[in-house]
């Protein structure tokens, strides 16, 4: 997944606020490649306005961390890696659409990218010199128990067997939820604030993604209630 490769090495630049607002741009990369991708799923104005709001939402979420650090006059670099990994991220939905892996069996899509990214990912912390952990204690082995089954494996499977069923864009939209959901998770176990911004925030996300998965009547459906009344 070189898209976690650009979001590893970018934080050691920018704020991880910064990063969360970036990495979120890649609906919009689904939303905007999915008409050279498939013209059934052509994006209308009210779901591009929705995609809009959902990441005003997040973008006010977090907007306390997205001013530039006067002691960082590199950060442009960690939030240029963080364009590109949601422009990779966002990449990837569309690779997966545009080949034969969208009729592909969600569990050989993961163990593509999986493989791939194994070893990529493994290559590249050789290549930066980083060393095995000498040990590995508790609260590090269930975080990465958790990031394996949960994440790499759960959540990507039952992305990926969305994708095959639901349009991209509608699904890419529903991702946005995830930085809120961190923030609401911060609250209910770590007992930070919760604040009006972040009430604010999943209000317009969530606005945000009713606009793009509002269904839309057909024009000749339109016209045949006309003519009835």
């Amino acid at each position: 997944m070189p898209n976690l490769a650009c979001i590893f090495v970018g934080l050691q630049f920018t704020t991880a606020s910064r990063m969360v607002v970036f990495i979120y741009l890649a609906p919009f990369v689904v939303a905007l490649g999915m008409p050279f991708v498939a013209r059934a799923e052509r994006v209308t104005a009210l779901p591009l306005v929705g995609l809009l709001a959902a990441f005003t939402g997040v973008a006010w979420a977090f907007a306390e961390g997205l001013a530039a650090a006067d002691n960082a006059p590199r950060q442009w670099i960690g939030d240029a890696l963080g364009v590109a990994a949601a422009v990779l991220w966002g990449a990837t939905t569309l690779v997966i659409r545009a080949s034969r892996l969208t009729s592909a069996a969600p569990e050989k899509t993961l163990l593509y990218q999986l493989a791939v990214s194994g070893l990529l990912l493994a290559a590249m912390a050789v290549a930066a010199g980083e060393s095995w952990p000498a040990a590995i204690s508790t609260s590090v082995a269930l975080a990465i128990g958790f990031q394996t089954v949960v994440i790499c494996f759960a959540s990507y499977l039952a992305w990926f067997w969305l994708i095959r069923h639901y349009p991209a864009t509608q699904l890419a939209a529903f991702t946005l939820l995830t930085p809120v959901a961190g923030l609401f998770a911060g609250v209910l176990w770590l007992s930070e604030p919760l604040t009006v911004r972040l009430v604010l925030a999943l209000v317009a996300v969530t606005a945000g993604i009713w606009l793009v998965n509002r269904p839309r009547r057909h024009p000749r459906m339109r016209a045949t209630s006309d003519v009835v009344e």
